[in-house]
């Protein structure tokens, strides 16, 4: 049987009166079956990279292919076909709707989509490194005074709001963008976001790592709240832990009407939390379908999943690195500044581009 009659059958198989575990298996079970099949079909270019070298794989080749929920990600996907890439506007014009059967969902996945495992091209090594960013919450002022002074600046380099703690300022320009409480001259609160607008072209050096060469905090322990607390019991050197890292960020404000909506990335649209990555654009196209393998930051536990590649940072440089994105919750900071894991990746490919 051909590989997309395979899909088709599957696609329009119900096991909806099992359970989910025992879907799941079913799922697994027919996937692996099929795989090598999938593989042997032509193959279409991989994603155009400077640094990364794609191989094609089999399907089987994904550690945990099969136990992601797709539901949680088909809100993405649609968005993502919104405004979608040249590579991906076939593809995106055939996405059917969202489903709670995720045998069909991986089905036409599987259908569609090539896997290629990503590696360096200098060296051939396929595994990178994931790190974690957020968007912060805090409180602002549009007027200083004596408890809110510290100034976020926009692109020309004037006062925009302001601020109670300047490493507040500081988080908000490492993570890139944030939401502000800000009370207006009427007495109003209202929530605003503040957006990466601009940068001053300087290279951005680590607070904790500074801290960490400075012999103030050791290897390993120096996350934010470290930072924070060593800024508290070092008041009189707070400025010079500032002036330690010479990048500034410049800001501009924007509404935030819809508080489930996330800051747009650098492919311009909405980020997911838990479905974004930023990326190296030398090494992966943005609007790239990504399945990760690595582990949850707080509990080692296996980390494996579609995401999509929709923003970058001045520090996500290579051919297998990728910043994943946690949201704004309250333990989005915990769960970013824990994460540093080893990552392997496979980009997922339309078969057909054109």
């Amino acid at each position: 049987m051909r590989p997309e009659n395979i899909v088709h059958q599957m696609m329009n198989t119900k096991i909806s009166s099992a359970p989910r575990a025992s879907r799941i298996s079913k799922l697994m079970r027919g996937l692996h079956h099929f795989s090598l099949a999938l593989a042997l079909a032509p193959v279409l270019a991989a994603p155009p990279s400077e640094l990364a070298r794609w191989e094609p794989a089999s399907w089987a080749e994904l550690p945990g292919w099969g136990g992601d929920a797709l539901d949680e990600l088909w809100p993405a996907l649609r968005r993502h076909c919104e405004r979608p890439p040249t590579a991906w506007r076939r593809w995106c014009e055939r996405l059917p709707a969202a489903s709670d059967d995720p045998l069909q969902l991986h089905a036409w996945l599987m259908g569609s989509l090539q896997p290629f495992r990503g590696q360096a091209r200098d060296d051939g090594s396929d595994t990178g490194l994931l790190t974690g960013y957020f968007e912060p919450q805090r409180t602002a002022r549009r007027r200083a005074d004596a408890d809110f002074a510290v100034p976020l600046l926009d692109p020309h380099k004037r006062p925009l709001l302001y601020l109670q703690d300047p490493l507040d300022a500081v988080l908000l320009q490492v993570q890139g963008s944030g939401r502000v409480r800000v009370r207006e001259s009427d007495g109003r609160e209202q929530w605003r976001r503040v957006a990466w607008a601009g940068d001053n072209r300087q290279p951005f050096r680590s607070l904790a790592r500074w801290l960490v060469e400075q012999g103030a905090l050791r290897e390993g322990q120096a996350g934010w709240s470290a930072v924070k607390a060593w800024a508290a019991q070092n008041p009189e050197r707070l400025p010079e832990l500032l002036a330690a890292n010479p990048r500034t960020i410049y800001f501009r404000e924007e509404a935030l009407p819809d508080p489930g909506v996330g800051p747009r990335g650098a492919q311009g649209l909405p980020l997911t939390p838990g479905r974004s990555v930023a990326v190296d654009p030398r090494a992966v196209p943005y609007g790239t379908l990504l399945w990760l393998d690595t582990t949850q930051p707080l509990s080692s536990e296996p980390l494996r999943r579609l995401v999509l590649a929709q923003d970058t940072g001045s520090a996500i440089r290579g051919a297998v690195r990728a910043d994943f994105f946690w949201g704004w919750a309250p333990d989005a900071l915990a769960r970013a500044g824990r994460t540093s894991q080893a990552l392997r990746w496979w980009a997922l490919w339309p078969k057909e581009t054109r």
